[in-house]
C-alpha cells in the first residue's frame, strides 16, 4: 500500500490524456480567454471591499506595499503554475502537478483541498453577489423580502422592524443555477460571457481611478506608513505584512486558469500567457485603486463593507454609485463563473484516475463539457450559498488556495531535479529562488491565519482521509495499473 501512497503518474500517460481530443474536453479557449479567466477570478471581492478594509486596519495608505507584496507572492506560485500548466496541459491544475511529482496520496490531498477554494469560494462569493443585488434592486424600488435573502442561520430585519430569522437565501441559489446552466451548455459561450462581464467590471474600476484621481487630497497619505500602534498587525511595517496576508483573497483565482489546460487550443504557449498576463494587470489595477481610494478618504473611514462606494460620496458623484454597484455585480459574477468552472474539472480529473465514481468522468456528447461534475458541483454550492452565511470560509479558502501554492511550487522544484530531461515550453526563471520563495511566502501567509481556521482544516482534510482510504486506494487506476476510463 505504501508504494501506491508514493507512486507518480507517468508524465507520457499524461501527455497522452492531454492529447485526447476525440474523448476529452472540447480545445476552444484562446490565450486572450485565459487572461479573461484569471482577470475574472481576481478581480471581484478583494477590489470592492478587501482594499479599504485592509487599509483601517492594518497598513493605512501603505496598503500599496501591501498589494505589492501580496503581488510579489503570487508571482512566485504563478511562475510555478506556469511552468507546470505548460508542462503539463491537464484540467486537474495542483491535483494533476501533485500526482506526477509527489504520488498519489499528496494528490488526493490537495484535490480534496481544492474543493475548499473553488466550492467554497463561489458560495461566499454568491453571497456577496446577493447582497450587491439586493441594495442595487432596493435603489430602483424593488424590494425582496428579507426572510429571502438570507439563510437560517442569520437575523434580518423587517419591513416593519422587527427580527426574523431568515429562511433562504434565493438570490445567491439563481446566480449559482443560471452559471452552472451556463457552463454545461459549452466553455466558448461561457468564455465569451466572461469576457463581456470582464470588459464591464474593468471598465468600472478605471473610471473610479481616473474620476478619483481629480478629488486626491495628498494630506490623506500623510503618514504613508502610520506608526505601529504597539500591536504586531496594527500599522508600521508589521501591519503592511498583516496586510499583505488580508489582502491575499484578493489575488486567489489566478490558478484557475491552469483547470482550463485543456480546453486551451495551445497550452503549452498560451497558460503561461494567461496566468501571468491575468496577474500584472490586477496587480496594476489594485494598486491604482488603493492610491486613488487612500487619497480621497483617509484611511481610518474605510473600515466598511464597500469602501469604494464611500470613496464616491467623498466626490460628491452620487450617480457613480450605481455604476460601482454595477461593476461590483459583474465582478462577483465572473468570479463565481471561473470558480465554478474550475471545481468540476478537478472532480473530472480524478474520477478519470479513479479516485472519484467513473459517472463524474461523462462528457456531454454535444457540448463536450463534465456536466455531471459541473451539475452536482452547482447543487452543493447553490445549497451552501442559499443556507449558510459562509463568512468563517473565507479563510478556509485563503489557507486551502495556499497549501495549493506550496505543493505546487514544491512539485516544480523536484520535477526539475528527478526529470530534467524533460521538455519544458516555459521556464521558470531563477527556480532555485522561485520555488522556495512561493513556499515561504505561502507559508507565512497561512501561518498568520487563526487557530480555528487550521483546525477546521484539519477537519476537512481527516474527512477526505476516509473518503481516500475507503474508495479512492481501491479504485485507483493507477494503482490497478490499468489504462484510464475514456468518457463517453
Amino acid at each position: 500500500m505504501a508504494s501506491q501512497l508514493f507512486a507518480t503518474k507517468p508524465l507520457d500517460l499524461l501527455l497522452k490524456q492531454a492529447a485526447d481530443t476525440e474523448h476529452g474536453l472540447k480545445r476552444a479557449l484562446r490565450a486572450v480567454d485565459l487572461v479573461m479567466l484569471g482577470v475574472g477570478a481576481i478581480i471581484g471581492a478583494g477590489i470592492f471591499v478587501l482594499t479599504g478594509q485592509a487599509a483601517a486596519q492594518h497598513a493605512g495608505p501603505a496598503i500599496v506595499l501591501s498589494f505589492v507584496a501580496a503581488g510579489i507572492a503570487c508571482v512566485f506560485a504563478g511562475l510555478c503554475y506556469a511552468e507546470m500548466a505548460a508542462m503539463i496541459p491537464i484540467a486537474g491544475s495542483a491535483y494533476t502537478y501533485s500526482y506526477a511529482t509527489m504520488g498519489e496520496f499528496l494528490a488526493w490531498i490537495i484535490g480534496w483541498d481544492l474543493i475548499l477554494e473553488y466550492s467554497l469560494g463561489a458560495a461566499t462569493v454568491a453571497v456577496g453577489w446577493s447582497g450587491y443585488v439586493v441594495s442595487l434592486l432596493k435603489d430602483l424600488g424593488l424590494v425582496i423580502p428579507p426572510q429571502f435573502t438570507a439563510g437560517p442561520f442569520l437575523q434580518v430585519t423587517l419591513a416593519d422592524g422587527s427580527q426574523a430569522s431568515g429562511i433562504i437565501n434565493l438570490p445567491a441559489i439563481f446566480i449559482i443555477g443560471l452559471v452552472t446552466s451556463l457552463l454545461v451548455i459549452g466553455i466558448r459561450e461561457s468564455a465569451n460571457v466572461n469576457t463581456t462581464i470582464v470588459f464591464v467590471k474593468v471598465g468600472v474600476v478605471i473610471l473610479f481611478i481616473l474620476v478619483g484621481i481629480r478629488y486626491i487630497n495628498r494630506a490623506n497619505w500623510t503618514p504613508f506608513i502610520p506608526p505601529n500602534t504597539g500591536v504586531f498587525e496594527q500599522f508600521g511595517w508589521t501591519g503592511i505584512l498583516t496586510g499583505a496576508g488580508v489582502i491575499f483573497f484578493a489575488y486567489i483565482g489566478f490558478d484557475a486558469v491552469s483547470t482550463a489546460a485543456q480546453e486551451a487550443r495551445n497550452p503549452q504557449k498560451d497558460m503561461p500567457i494567461g496566468i501571468l498576463t491575468s496577474l500584472v494587470i490586477c496587480t496594476i489595477l489594485y494598486i491604482a485603486v488603493s492610491v486613488v481610494l487612500t487619497g480621497i478618504v483617509p484611511y481610518k473611514e474605510l473600515n466598511v463593507p464597500d469602501p469604494m462606494a464611500v470613496g464616491i460620496n467623498a466626490t460628491g458623484l452620487y450617480w457613480m454609485r450605481f455604476v460601482v454597484k454595477i461593476g461590483a455585480i459583474a465582478g462577483l459574477s465572473s468570479v463565481i463563473l471561473v470558480m465554478l468552472l474550475g471545481q468540476p474539472r478537478i472532480f473530472w480529473t480524478m474520477a478519470g484516475d479513479g479516485l472519484l465514481p467513473r459517472a463524474f468522468s461523462k462528457v456531454h456528447p454535444r457540448f463536450r463539457t463534465p456536466y455531471v461534475t459541473t451539475i452536482l458541483t452547482g447543487i452543493a454550492v447553490a445549497i451552501a450559498a442559499g443556507l449558510f452565511p459562509i463568512g468563517v470560509l473565507g479563510h478556509l479558502v485563503s489557507i486551502g488556495t495556499l497549501f495549493a501554492f506550496i505543493l505546487v511550487c514544491a512539485g516544480v522544484g523536484v520535477l526539475r531535479y528527478t526529470k530534467p530531461q524533460i521538455a519544458r515550453p516555459f521556464r521558470a526563471p531563477w527556480i532555485w529562488f522561485v520555488a522556495p520563495a512561493g513556499m515561504i511566502t505561502c507559508f507565512y501567509l497561512m501561518y498568520g491565519l487563526p487557530k480555528e481556521t487550521w483546525e477546521r482544516l484539519f477537519i476537512w482534510m481527516a474527512i477526505g482521509l476516509v473518503i481516500y482510504l475507503a474508495y479512492g486506494r481501491n479504485h485507483s487506476v493507477l494503482g490497478r495499473k490499468a489504462t484510464p476510463p475514456k468518457a463517453p
